[in-house]
């Protein structure tokens, strides 16, 4: 039975369109949102797994008093990129062919790439050796600089177009952020002004239905959900059903989180897709890859093995506000040259920041560093 959750039920302003049946996914039909019955009993969690899940929703979702944004700088400052080039700045004031060998270290163990800190160290070295820096200030505002240029082509923020629904496919492995993810972007998007409806496709993780209603219930947007096991596509297609006949803005829909390595659950990602294409041919219109900032050099892999399977439009990297060291960020931009919508800097709503990349490097690498020492 789909359940769909929200507060009020909406006055029936338009008349919903006749619902499509996809010829081979056996999908089920829609119940158009104004004949839904809001006030349904919760769909509880059944298992000690889902409970846990479900609190931890309640404990990082925005309560009615969000605490103050903290800046792009403090967020920053405890990654280990920004950490290790502060204490490198220390330990060299002098600019010596010492200060570059542990630079090129420096960005190699932040995760930046060998192949993109070869690239920026080399540079500098040949600068360098033509006396283009007459201290290390002067090179760190030419890495600044460097640093901005190789992502500024990706800092492209998300644009709801004029399809309506815009159809958003949020798609990463288990415990990225994904559903979190959701949530927050859902908060973004009612925040403009949008109307938003949400999939619960992830029908394959204990607790994952639970947590995507939680997030719908605080943010006042509405959930289409069946039990755990269903099909996703099914699931994601009657969204797609219910939000044309309502005429919403936006529809996100939430897929099962899988390793990138995993056929099976990869090739669902393409049954999506021509489920949708039964509706419009021309969703999904935006597919996001949540990628755990945490994660390193094993985010390359996932985003190659997802482009692949469903291609992938833009990117959102979480959790970079903790261990994170930050020069995924470069690596992503180098190989892929996708645009990077959203970078997650902490648990509230709001921190699902637009990604700026003056506001990323100059909280990596404040710029006076080189002052220090």
């Amino acid at each position: 039975m789909l359940k769909f959750w929200k507060k009020k039920p909406a006055p029936d302003a338009t008349t919903p369109t006749a619902p499509a049946t996809p010829a081979d996914d056996g999908a089920a039909t829609a119940l158009p949102l104004e004949q839904a019955p809001f006030e349904t009993e919760a769909l509880l969690p059944s298992t000690p797994a889902a409970i846990a899940m479900v609190e931890d929703v309640v404990a990082e979702a925005p309560g009615s008093a969000e605490a103050p944004r903290r800046s792009w700088r403090e967020r920053l400052a405890g990654s280990g990129f920004a950490r290790g080039l502060a204490g490198l700045f220390v330990r060299h004031p002098k600019l010596d062919d010492a200060f570059l060998d542990e630079l090129e270290t420096c960005l190699i163990t932040a995760d930046v790439g060998i192949a993109t800190a070869t690239e920026i160290v080399d540079d500098l070295r040949q600068r360098a050796g033509k006396r283009e820096f007459a201290d290390v200030a002067a090179l760190l505002a030419a890495l600044r600089h460097d640093l901005l240029q190789r992502l500024a082509p990706v800092a492209r923020p998300l644009e709801v177009a004029t399809p309506q629904p815009f159809v958003i496919l949020v798609v990463g492995v288990n415990g990225v952020g994904k559903t979190t993810t959701i949530g927050k972007l859902a908060h973004r998007l009612r925040g403009e002004g949008r109307s938003v409806l949400l999939a619960a496709g992830d029908t394959f993780r204990a607790a994952a239905v639970e947590q995507l209603q939680s997030w719908g219930r605080r943010n006042d947007v509405a959930v289409v959900a069946q039990g755990s096991g269903a099909d996703s596509a099914s699931v994601i297609f009657d969204a797609l059903q219910t939000a044309r006949s309502r005429q919403l803005d936006v529809l996100i829909a939430d897929t099962a989180g899988r390793l990138h390595t995993q056929a099976g659950l990869m090739d669902e990602l393409a049954k999506i897709r021509r489920v949708l294409a039964k509706l419009d041919p021309s969703a999904p219109h935006e597919v996001l890859l949540v990628l755990d900032g945490t994660t390193g050099q094993n985010a390359l892999s996932q985003a190659r093995q997802f482009k692949a399977a469903i291609g992938v439009t833009g990117l959102v990297v979480t959790k970079l506000d903790g261990t994170a060291k930050g020069g995924i960020v470069f690596a992503l931009a180098r190989e892929f040259g996708l645009p990077l919508r959203y970078v997650g800097l902490g648990e509230q709503a709001q921190d699902l920041r637009v990604f700026d990349a003056a506001a990323f490097v100059d909280g990596l690498l404040p710029d006076d560093l080189g002052g220090k020492g």
